[in-house]
Order: structure tokens, then C-alpha cells, then sequence
């Protein structure tokens, strides 16, 4: 039996929005003359310029209590609009580890406005699938959002499923519970969040999320975590982790049932993370780990017992740039990374992770063969993959 602990959810910065990579993206085969990829190395969950929408993004996984995985996305009307405009929030699901996926379900419409960010969390004791998720008005940039001068700041929605991702409830605000009236962007994830398995928080739901706030006139960025201890009723804000700079972050439980938040940063093309041992009510020291290489994109964890032993897996566009796409294993809580599978050489982004009922890491991630959003690619992968 798999122990689920689904974690770890846009940007830090400015030079960190959703569809800028921080270099221009290299073709497959590049770098290596003597790689040669397969024409066709993608297994499409959602593909550009299909449903009425020209290109999909940020993905989210999760596997509900009957085994089911459900694959969220953000469906954006237009490309040009990047990470604003008329952005919808959608989910399919497979009842065959991926094998075949559900026609598309519209989660959250909001007409021209933008849906986005997806934090899906499965409680293992309801079996209700909790959806965290932000909302701004289409017209408004990062650029408005982040300097208070837009038509409307970003809020906060909370929505839920108890049939397994085909029906959905109307998205509730929770603004004013989890965001500052002083900060300005904030977001959820973007990835999955986590019910904690562990300690004298089981059964929390917590939520790595950031925010930016502006002191003495200058955008600071921070991340913190969101938490709800009555299966999603109310939900509370943690402390800001110590150090600023960071953003878009994704958490995951250890083995001793702290918890591990991981994040991107604004400079440097490596990771941060720091250890909450309260339940992510509050966060210690900042550290950087440089065995991550990073293209100051998002990333995901994942943590659980598999055949008795507590597993952590790291997904990221392990390069300075947007690609090669890559999963790491620890099996110390993270200290060290000793085993990877090289999923894609080629252009590669945003990411998400959770386990199939069978034991397999089921890997969703943004790919493509001239640039990394051509589509939101899934791959199964077996812990004798990792070498």
C-alpha cells in the first residue's frame, strides 16, 4: 500500500513570470550532439490549440482515494495574453494510470478574467478533493498587480469536488482569511498541497503559496503556507518564511512528519528550501541547496512510503535554462539527491507529481519540441528508473 503524501501551487519576481524563460530555450539535441531524442517523446494530457484554447499551463496532480488521477491545468483563450487575460481553470481524469484521460472539465469560467494556479489537495479522510486557486481581473498585468495600480488585486478561492473531479462546487473567496490587505500579487502553488500524515497536525491540509508586498516603495516577494485544520471549512495563514526573494514554492511532509518548503528564487540558478516543525505555521532558516540546478522556474515535490521507506522526489527544468526536465530521489529527507531519471532534454518548464495506487511516481510537466508550452506531457515512472 502507497503512503500518499501529496505536497509539494504566478512568481516571484518580475523576471520570474510563468511564460518568460530567463534565457532563450534550446532545441533537443543542442547540447549533445550525440543525443539523439525521439521524434514524439511526449504522452499529451493537454495540447496547444486543441478545446478552444491556444495553449495550457501550469499543471497540477493528484490521485483520489479510489485511484483515480486528476490533471489540472490552466486553459489560456490566447497565448498572447501570457499570464493574464482570459485564463480558465480545468481538470481531466484517468481511472487507467494514464492510459486514457476524460474529456476536459471546466472547473471556473470567469469570462475574460483569469482563473488560475491550481493547489489540489486529496483528503484521505473524505475523500473530497480541495482546490485552491487564485483569481484576477483579465486586463490586469503582473506589472499592475504587483504596483497596486490595477482595476483589482489578486484574491483568493477555495472550491472542492466530493465526486472525484467530474462536478465541482462554486469557487468561495478566502481573501481576507489567508492574504495581508497590504500585499498586492499573491499565489497559490502553483502544485499540489498536502494533508499531513504525521505528528500532532494529522489530517492538516497545507498549501505553499507567496505573495509580494511593497516596503518603502520596493517590491519584496515572499512565500508562507496556508493550512486548514477542519477539512477545508476555514483556512489560516502562516508565517512568512525567513529571507525574501523567494516565490512559487511546493512542500512536502519528511519522514519524521516535519515539513520541507522548497522554492524558486529570483536570482542564481539554484534552490532554496527551509523546515517548519509546527505544521507550517512558521518556517527556520533559509537555505540554499546547490545540488538543485534551477532555471529560476517552479518545481515540485513529492514524499511517501513506498515498500516500507520513506521516499522524496524532486521534479525541476534541471539547467539554466528551460529544459531537461528531471526527477531526483532522496531517501534522507532531502540532504542528499543520489538518484535521477532524465525524463526530457529538450525544452521543459513547469511540473507537478503524486503516486499511483501501485507505487509508480506519475510525473506531469510542461514540454515541447521548439519551446517548453507546446503542451502538458505525463510520464510514469518506477523506482528502479532512478539510477
Amino acid at each position: 500500500m502507497v503512503l500518499l503524501c501529496c505536497l509539494t501551487t504566478s512568481f516571484a519576481l518580475e523576471g520570474c513570470t510563468k511564460d518568460t524563460p530567463t534565457k532563450p530555450v534550446t532545441k533537443p539535441g543542442e547540447d549533445d550532439d550525440d543525443t539523439e531524442e525521439p521524434q514524439d517523446p511526449f504522452n499529451y494530457i493537454y495540447k496547444e490549440n486543441t478545446g478552444g484554447f491556444q495553449v495550457y499551463r501550469i499543471p497540477a496532480i493528484v490521485t483520489a482515494n479510489s485511484g483515480r488521477l486528476l490533471a489540472f491545468a490552466e486553459a489560456r483563450k490566447l497565448r498572447s495574453g501570457g499570464d493574464s487575460g482570459d485564463i480558465d481553470m480545468v481538470v481531466k481524469f484517468s481511472d487507467d494510470n494514464g492510459k486514457t484521460w476524460s474529456e476536459m472539465i471546466t472547473i471556473w469560467d470567469e469570462g475574460a478574467n483569469t482563473c488560475g494556479n491550481p493547489v489540489p489537495i486529496v483528503d484521505r479522510k473524505t475523500g473530497k478533493i480541495h482546490l485552491l486557486l487564485t483569481w484576477n481581473n483579465g486586463a490586469d498585468d503582473w506589472g499592475a498587480l504587483t504596483s497596486g495600480t490595477g482595476k483589482d488585486t489578486r484574491r483568493v478561492y477555495y472550491t472542492a469536488s466530493e465526486d472525484e473531479g467530474k462536478s465541482w462546487a462554486t469557487p468561495k473567496e478566502i481573501t481576507t482569511s489567508v492574504k495581508a490587505a497590504t500585499w498586492d500579487w499573491y499565489g497559490t502553488g502553483p502544485v499540489h498541497g498536502i494533508q499531513m500524515v504525521n505528528g500532532p497536525h494529522q489530517g492538516r491540509l497545507v498549501v505553499p503559496s507567496y505573495y509580494t508586498e511593497r516596503v518603502d516603495g520596493k517590491r519584496q516577494d515572499r512565500s508562507h503556507a496556508i493550512y486548514s485544520d477542519d477539512h477545508g471549512l476555514t483556512w489560516k495563514a502562516g508565517a512568512a518564511a525567513n529571507g525574501g526573494a523567494v516565490g512559487e514554492c511546493t512542500v512536502a511532509e519528511l519522514a519524521d512528519g516535519r515539513l520541507m518548503m522548497n522554492f524558486r528564487i529570483s536570482t542564481g540558478n539554484v534552490r532554496k528550501y527551509c523546515i517548519s516543525t509546527d505544521g507550517g505555521e512558521s518556517w527556520g532558516e533559509m537555505k540554499t541547496d546547490y545540488t538543485l540546478v534551477d532555471a529560476i522556474c517552479q518545481g515540485s515535490l513529492l514524499s511517501g512510503t513506498l515498500a516500507g521507506k520513506h521516499h522524496m522526489f524532486f521534479a525541476n527544468a534541471a539547467s539554466v535554462e528551460r529544459k531537461n526536465m528531471t526527477v531526483k530521489l532522496s531517501n534522507d529527507n532531502g540532504s542528499t539527491w543520489m538518484k535521477k531519471v532524465p525524463v526530457y532534454s529538450g525544452p521543459s518548464a513547469y511540473s507537478d507529481m503524486t503516486f499511483t495506487e501501485d507505487g509508480k511516481v506519475s510525473l506531469v510537466y510542461e514540454g515541447g519540441i521548439n519551446r517548453p508550452y507546446e503542451g502538458i506531457a505525463f510520464k510514469l515512472l518506477e523506482l528502479n528508473d532512478f539510477k
